[in-house]
Order: structure tokens, then sequence, then C-alpha cells
């Protein structure tokens, strides 16, 4: 499978990345059980990997996930290079979800990152959500200034307008944009987002790829991806990351993962070539979030 580029300069990486998200939050499997997803995936040829510092139970537990991502990374024997991506700009006060997007906020969750992670440099750091108690200029000055001060390789945005992404990129270099896209929530299409990735050089990669929380769990029933499915000889979930990925060759979507089988079949997505009918039918078929 061809991989797909992190924005215009970034490294090329496989086309389906890790997200980290379950192996952290409520609910989440055995330390052990997460690192044996992690290498599951990393074997099975994933090179990419998302985090944040919030992917945790509270403040209190700020990094889990990163912490998680970098001792697998440690005990890995696969001799490959692998990016990790990482967010700041949101809190968990008693398990809830804040944003915090002060400069000075983001320079300390970097500087926490890096110490997370056991890195000098981040490979990809970026803006969890805007924060509409800050400027938005100013959070991506700081970012400019963690770049320039080489804690951070590239910079990212997520959960972006396309009209934030025209003033991030003139405030300092952006590779990525990660906002959820998915057959159920299309917005990241609908307001241009995708495209503007497109039009400026700029890697995109879709949280939630496969609906997220319990929509996933509606596609193996859902008609028409069923069916798109078993045309295909491969499964609905496959078939729903295949169809993100023929949206655009900007889209490298990151799908979550607790156990070693799921990651392993999200692999298998990135071999599976829908037809101009199959990407329509899905296209045009209803998805309902109730």
């Amino acid at each position: 499978m061809r991989k797909r580029r992190l924005g215009k300069n970034g490294p090329e990486v496989f086309p389906v990345g890790l997200g980290g998200m379950p192996l952290s939050i409520a609910g989440r499997p055995s330390e052990e059980e997460a690192i044996r997803t992690i290498h599951a995936a990393l074997d099975a040829g994933m090179d990419l990997i998302d985090t944040a510092d919030v992917y945790c139970l509270d403040d209190a537990d700020m990094g889990h996930n990163e912490r998680l991502i970098a001792k697998a990374l440690r005990q890995w024997k696969g001799g490959r290079q692998v990016l990790v991506a990482t967010k700041g700009g949101l809190r968990r006060p008693a398990g809830a979800w804040t944003r915090d997007a002060r400069p000075e906020r983001m320079k300390e969750a970097c500087e926490a990152s890096l110490r997370a992670l056991g890195v000098e440099t981040l490979d990809l750091y970026q803006l969890h959500a805007p924060d509409e108690k800050v400027r938005f200029e100013d959070t991506v000055g700081a970012l400019a200034e963690l770049k320039k001060a080489g804690k951070v390789r590239l910079v990212g945005l997520s959960n972006v307008s396309v009209a934030q992404i025209r003033t991030a990129v003139g405030i300092v270099p952006v590779a990525t944009v990660q906002n959820r896209f998915n057959p159920f929530f299309r917005e990241a299409e609908q307001s241009g987002v995708l495209k503007a990735c497109e039009e400026l050089g700029l890697g995109f990669l879709p949280y939630s790829p496969v609906g997220g929380g319990r929509l996933n769990k509606k596609l193996p029933t859902h008609a028409v991806v069923r069916a798109v499915a078993q045309r295909l000889g491969t499964t609905p979930h496959a078939a729903v990351l295949a169809w993100v990925m023929a949206k655009s060759p900007a889209c490298i979507p990151i799908p979550g993962a607790s156990r070693p089988g799921s990651a392993v079949a999200s692999v298998a997505a990135a071999s599976v070539n829908l037809s101009l009918s199959d990407i329509a039918e899905i296209d045009r078929a209803s998805f309902p979030t109730d």
C-alpha cells in the first residue's frame, strides 16, 4: 500500500494510523494488553500513533497514554521508525474535558509531553482544540515558538475551521489537521476543511473514522456498508476506513483500538480498493446518529 505524506514536507507514513485514546480512558485494558495492541499495530505495518496528554482518567493521570506508548516503543523489537503525534490544549479536572490553550499552558504541556514520551523533540505537536477564551493567533504563536526552539518538529491543529486553518498557516508551517470525519459526521467535508487541507498541502487525520463510541457498533448491521463489504470480501469497518481514505489522498485515518485484533483489522483496510460506485453508494446512504 502506498504511503501518505504528513503535509508538503513531512514524512510519509502508512495510510492508517493507531489512535491511542481507548488504551487510557475509562474502561481501558490492562497495561500488558495495551502494549500488545500497540505492538500488533506496529507489527502489521502501522508507523503513526496518535496520542494526547489528556488521554487519561483525570488531571492526576495526565500523560498516561504518552507514557504507555513510550514504554511500548522501548519494548518493541521492530526496528522501524514510528512517528508519534501528540496534542496539548485540554485539561481533565475530575475527569471532565476542558479547554486551556493559553500560550503559557501550551508550553507547559509541551514540556510535560516531552518528559512523558522521553524525547527531546516531539514528532508532531497538535493544538487539541481552540480555546474561546484565548486569541487563536496567540495559541498558534506559542506553537510557532515551540517549533523555533526545536521542541516540536511538525505542528498540527485539531477541531478547527477553515478560517482557523488559514490563519494558522500564516503564523507557522502547519503539517496536519485532525478533525472528526466518518459516515455519521461529515462536517469536515461539508465545511470545506478537507478541501482546504488538499489545497494547502496538509495531511488530514480523521479521528473517529468509523463512528467512535457506540456508533461504530452500528456498522456491521448497516445494510449499505454490509453489502459493500461483502462484495469486497472485507469487514464493514474496513470498508468504512477505505471510504474515508478514498475521499482524499490527504486522509490518514487514526482509528482507536483496545485489542490487538482490532488494530490488525484496521491495517487490512489499507488494502481495500473501493470502486467509484462503492464510494457513491456509501455517500448516498443514511447513517442515523440516534
